[in-house]
């Protein structure tokens, strides 16, 4: 088995799992005429390349609980890059960066992202810790991925990037967190962030699609967390093809930041640790599970990074003026532990 990628959708049964030889794409624009399961990292580089791994069979369902028999040296050729700075020290340092830019009016909103790592126990393999999650978080989208050029990730994101089925498209805004069982309302700080995604979203629909339908926002749990969400169904205008809709949304503000140019490039100046795959996206492209081929896309969230010494965890949050450093900090922690808790739990 060159690369594989098993992945378990929202409230579905049972898994399918895509092999093959993993390649590398220029660009998204040819999105379209492939088939496949696509990895695509935060921003693309000879370093961090668009992956489609191409099926030599066809897709193959597992049924939940079944064992699956993947290799065991998943962790030979991976990119382990050089270790950065992890914890609070850190974060701060980069929480004061990205406030003093939005302080002085320079952007609406950025996204700031942190690492940290967990010894790896050599005995919890991947294809444990993804059957763990399928368990714990059945409205999550979860998937491992293994390649020679990535790496071996593991995520459980409750974030659509956009979706195609038939003539159905579909993407979603989500923003703004809590954790679940909160009484407190939605503050201002998460509204206005939920605010500047789905206008966003919307002005991007607006110039390649019609019959755009906008439902939201509304609460959404996931795992032990609350997101605001906003869905937009749409047709797709003449000339329009999956590649050019992925590349106007990717990335969304709910991972980056407005204006997006400039945000894009703030965040890759001066985030300690670099994102590679955090915070890309992921998932199958035509590929038929049953009832024809289907476009699965989500964004990379609550994921880590597996490595032969470590399990590197990625989270992140969106920062606006008014956003205070330990709240933030606060939330990445949350948010990691949809991700600790798959390391920690006994099985």
């Amino acid at each position: 088995m060159n690369s594989f990628a098993i992945y378990r959708m929202p409230h579905a049964q049972c898994c399918t799992l895509v092999e093959g030889e993993a390649v590398t794409l220029p660009s998204l624009a040819t999105l379209h005429t492939l088939t496949g399961f696509i990895v695509a990292p935060f921003v693309a580089s000879p370093q961090t390349p668009i992956v489609v791994i191409r099926p030599d069979r066809p897709a193959r369902s597992v049924q939940e609980g079944e064992q699956i028999a993947l290799p065991t040296n998943l962790f030979t050729h991976l990119p382990l890059g050089e270790k950065l700075g992890e914890g609070l020290p850190t974060y701060a340092a980069d929480f004061a960066t990205f406030h003093r830019a939005l302080d002085k009016g320079e952007f609406q909103k950025l996204v700031l992202a942190r690492q940290c790592s967990v010894p790896r126990r050599p005995e919890r393999h991947p294809a444990d810790v993804f059957q763990l999650a399928c368990r714990l978080y059945p409205r999550m989208f979860i998937a491992l991925v293994s390649t020679p050029i990535t790496g071996t990730w593991l995520i459980a994101s409750p974030e659509i990037l956009i979706e195609h089925n038939a003539d159905h498209w579909h993407t979603i805004a989500l923003a703004g967190t809590k954790r679940e069982g909160q009484q407190q309302d939605w503050t201002h700080k998460d509204m206005e962030e939920q605010r500047h995604v789905a206008t966003y979203i919307a002005e991007c629909l607006n110039h390649r699609a019609h019959d755009i339908v906008q439902e939201g926002p509304y609460t959404v749990g996931a795992a032990h967390l609350l997101h605001l969400r906003t869905d937009f169904t749409f047709k797709l205008n003449d000339g329009e093809q999956l590649g050019s809709v992925v590349e106007a949304l990717h990335p969304t503000p709910a991972v980056c930041g407005l204006p997006k140019a400039e945000a894009l490039h703030f965040i890759v100046e001066h985030e300690h640790a670099p994102r590679t795959y955090y915070s890309g996206f992921m998932g199958p492209v035509a590929i038929n599970e049953g009832d024809g081929p289907q476009t699965h896309l989500y964004v990379s969230l609550r994921c880590m990074q597996i490595t032969q010494h470590d399990d590197r965890l990625y989270a992140g949050g969106g920062l606006l003026p008014e956003s205070e450093e330990q709240t933030e900090w606060l939330e990445t922690e949350a948010k990691m532990e949809t991700m600790r808790r798959l390391l920690d739990v006994e099985r």
